[in-house]
């Protein structure tokens, strides 16, 4: 089982990988209309629709109506939602570092560049708000 299944499977044994996608996406960009939301997964709307049902019936979202548009929902995280992201972020993060912290420090050091490539190459911030949490290499 993977990293980031077993931090899920350690907070909540039910969400399934596509879902936890789901309620990152929603923490990151707050309340979003089902269309957004299908958009940011790739996915049609009739599957965001069911994905969010069975996100709503196990209390991590909520759905309301958008006050621009009667015929449009809005979905937001609900505080359990947000707890669950939460924990299970943090327990990625101390995996991470437990498997950093097993390896040589010159593995390490190579490690530093290659990330910091990688993430110059997908055009991410290497340093600053995000990063906080993950371990200094």
């Amino acid at each position: 089982m993977g990293l980031s299944a077993r931090s899920i499977a350690h907070v909540d044994d039910t969400i399934t990988i596509p879902q936890f996608r789901t309620l990152v996406i929603l923490s990151t960009r707050g309340p979003v209309k089902i269309a957004v939301l299908a958009t940011e997964l790739g996915v049609q709307p009739s599957t965001a629709t069911r994905m969010v049902d069975r996100l709503v019936a196990a209390e991590l979202l909520d759905r309301k109506p958008n006050p621009h548009s009667r015929r449009e929902q809005i979905i937001e995280l609900t505080e359990r939602g947000r707890t669950v992201v939460r924990e299970v972020l943090a327990r990625r993060r101390d995996e991470i570092a437990a498997v950093v912290a097993r390896m040589p420090a010159h593995d390490r050091a190579g490690l530093i560049g290659g990330l910091t490539a990688f993430s110059a190459a997908g055009g991410e911030s290497v340093a600053g708000p995000g990063n906080e949490g993950y371990p200094a290499l």
